[in-house]
C-alpha cells in the first residue's frame, strides 16, 4: 500500500492542465533524492516511450525561464534516449520545501530510491527544510520509528554503502551492521558475511558472538591489569615480612590462595624487654 500524503498548497488538482515542455527547457530537480539510475532500467523505459508515449506526465514548477523537475526524473532521462522533444507536464506552484518533499514522496511511492538515498532524502527534509521526524513521518505516511532507523543507516560510510549495494545486501544487513562501532570492523564484517553468503538472521547471530567475544577480551585485559595490581601488593606484604626477618624479629607468613581471593596469615612474636 502505498504511503499517504498531503498535497501540498499549491493549484488545485482539478485546475491541473497537462501541457507539452520542451525538453531543453526542463532542469533537473537539485532536491532528487535518487542518485543511481540503472542504464539497463532507463533503456527499457525509452523502449515503451518509443511504443506508448508518456502515460504519466511528469510534476514541474516554473522558474523564470525554465521549469525545475518536481516528479519524473527517469521519465525525463528516457524520453530523451527516446529522441522526444517534448513531454507532457503538470505545471504546480509550489515553493522549495513542497517541491523536496514531493520528489521524495514520488520516489518512495514508485518504490525507486534504494535505502540509503531515502535515508539522505530523509535527512534533507529534516535538516535543511526545518522538519522533525514526526514532521516527515506523517507527510510520508510512515511511522516515526521507521524515520528514525531510516536516519540511523546513515552512520554507515559511503565505502561501507557502496559495498552493500553492490553486493545486494538487505536494509536489515545493514542495520546489523550499526551494532559495531569501528568502521574498519564493519568492512571486515561485511567482506566476511559476503564471502560466506549469510542471510539477514544468520549475520545477526555472527555479529552478536563477534560483539560478545570483544566483551570477554575486555574483561580478560581488565582482569590481567587487576592480577598485576594484586601481585604488587602481595610482593609488598612478602617484602615487609622479610625485612623483620633480617633484623632479627622472627616473623612469619602463610598465603593462601582461592577462587575468589587471596588471605595471609602474617605472625609477628611480641618480643619483652629485658
Amino acid at each position: 500500500m502505498s504511503p499517504a500524503f498531503t498535497i501540498p498548497k499549491g493549484q488545485p488538482l482539478a485546475e491541473q492542465k497537462v501541457m507539452h515542455i520542451r525538453i531543453e527547457e526542463i532542469r533537473p530537480n537539485p532536491h532528487q533524492p535518487r542518485i543511481v539510475f540503472q542504464s539497463e532500467e532507463l533503456r527499457a523505459l525509452s523502449d515503451s516511450i518509443r511504443q506508448n508515449g508518456i502515460l504519466q506526465p511528469l510534476t514541474v514548477r516554473q522558474c523564470g525561464d525554465f521549469y525545475e523537475l518536481i516528479a519524473g526524473e527517469r521519465r525525463l532521462r528516457a524520453a530523451k534516449i527516446a529522441g522526444l522533444r517534448s513531454v507532457p507536464c503538470i505545471v504546480m506552484e509550489i515553493n522549495d520545501r513542497n517541491s523536496a518533499i514531493l520528489a521524495l514522496v514520488e520516489n518512495i511511492q514508485r518504490q525507486d530510491l534504494n535505502y540509503f538515498e531515502e535515508a539522505a532524502a530523509l535527512e534533507k527534509l529534516i535538516t535543511y527544510y526545518g522538519m522533525t521526524q514526526e514532521d516527515a513521518a506523517v507527510q510520508l505516511g510512515r511511522a516515526q520509528s521507521t524515520v528514525a532507523n531510516k536516519l540511523r543507516l546513515l552512520r554507515l560510510t559511503e565505502k561501507e554503502r557502496d559495498y552493500i549495494l553492490e553486493n545486494q545486501l538487505t536494509e536489515r544487513h545493514a542495520r546489523a551492521l550499526l551494532k559495531i562501532a569501528s568502521p574498519q570492523e564493519r568492512m571486515a564484517v561485511l567482506e566476511k558475511i559476503t564471502k560466506l553468503g549469510l542471510n539477514v538472521e544468520k549475520t545477526e547471530q555472527f555479529i552478536e558472538e563477534k560483539i560478545n567475544h570483544a566483551k570477554e577480551q575486555e574483561n580478560f585485559k581488565k582482569r590481567s591489569v587487576l592480577f598485576r595490581d594484586v601481585r604488587l601488593f602481595t610482593n609488598t606484604i612478602q617484602k615487609a615480612v622479610e625485612t623483620m626477618q633480617a633484623a632479627g624479629i622472627p616473623a612469619e607468613s602463610q598465603k593462601m590462595q582461592f577462587s575468589d581471593y587471596i588471605e595471609y596469615r602474617i605472625r609477628i612474636p611480641l618480643i619483652k624487654k629485658e
